[in-house]
């Protein structure tokens, strides 16, 4: 029996400054960014280090991923990481998949929510790169894809234990009264009004995380908006942050549930952004740690794929 391909996906990132245009024409889909733009994104980044971790954050990932599978199947399963917008790319992994032998495929994005904006395009690539995969490779292939994971087994408590961590990073006075607010990658507005199910299941998430915390304060927030004439989701995080001074919140910790991995959107977006407004309106800030390549999150992402999988066999 031929193994199964798994196709772990992610953003991707420059490696260096030197490729941040090409990185951002293409997010722009081909729209060579105006120079402020392009002068702004490269400030970002230099503030958090010069290039962003999320290439070796992800490389980990998968490295966790392959073992955990290994450890419960071996020999069963092949796993290859692709990206959107950098080396190695969706269709390469595809490539690699398809030469190593894979039967089938089973698409896994590290974003724990689905809208057709994110998944559902990786979703579109992935296919679209298994289904015109040269004979000689192994293609075509087909692709089972995993919409979401946003309540999967062991996902909560994970986000739980975070939650009860940050909490106690604040200081002791601070803590009884501290409101908690999740956040995700906003998306444009239209999308929802048009029956996306992302906010639907941001919610659906935090409010599992919530609960399972016994938090009496929390809320939804959206972060890292893109700038467009679009409108998109919100409140902004900064914004429910510059409104905390007068509801009895004594400190607040921001929980990026949409997000798996330390990057731009975390590194910056909150730990600077989000914690300067903070710091601006005289209440403590802590932020969740990320979940990066916790053994026991790689272990859920591999139990995941194999309930995916036994799934489609019962």
């Amino acid at each position: 029996m031929k193994p199964i391909g798994v196709l772990v996906m992610a953003h991707g990132t420059p490696h260096s400054l030197d490729e941040l245009p090409a990185f951002y024409t293409e997010i722009r889909r081909g729209n060579p960014p105006p120079a402020e733009l392009l002068a702004d994104l490269e400030r970002r980044y230099r503030r958090i280090g010069g290039t962003s971790p999320l290439h070796d954050r992800t490389a980990s990932q998968v490295e966790g991923i392959r073992r955990a599978l290994e450890e419960r199947a071996s020999g069963r399963f092949l796993v290859e990481a692709g990206a959107k917008f950098a080396a190695p790319r969706i269709a390469d992994a595809v490539g690699a998949l398809g030469r190593g032998g894979a039967g089938r495929l089973v698409g896994l994005v590290l974003a724990p929510h689905f809208s057709a904006a994110s998944v559902g395009d990786y979703a579109r690539r992935a296919r679209a790169a298994a289904e015109t995969l040269a004979p000689s490779e192994g293609g075509p292939l087909e692709v089972q894809m995993i919409d979401h994971w946003h309540l999967a087994p062991g996902f909560v408590p994970l986000l739980v234990q975070r939650v009860h961590d940050a909490v106690d990073q604040l200081p002791p006075d601070a803590r009884f009264s501290a409101t908690v607010i999740f956040t995700a990658h906003s998306i444009p507005a239209r999308l929802v009004d048009e029956g996306d199910p992302y906010a639907a299941q941001v919610l659906e998430s935090a409010t599992t995380i919530a609960e399972a915390a016994g938090l009496e304060r929390w809320s939804v927030a959206w972060q890292s908006a893109g700038r467009t004439a679009d409108a998109w989701l919100g409140p902004d995080v900064r914004d429910v942050i510059a409104a905390l001074p007068g509801t009895g919140a004594s400190a607040v910790v921001v929980c990026p549930v949409g997000f798996v991995s330390d990057h731009l959107e975390v590194l910056y977006d909150i730990d600077i952004e989000a914690r300067s407004v903070a710091d601006d309106v005289g209440i403590p800030f802590a932020r969740t740690a990320s979940l990066n390549d916790d053994p026991e999150f790689c272990d859920m992402l591999a139990d995941v794929v194999l309930d995916v999988v036994e799934a489609a066999h019962a």
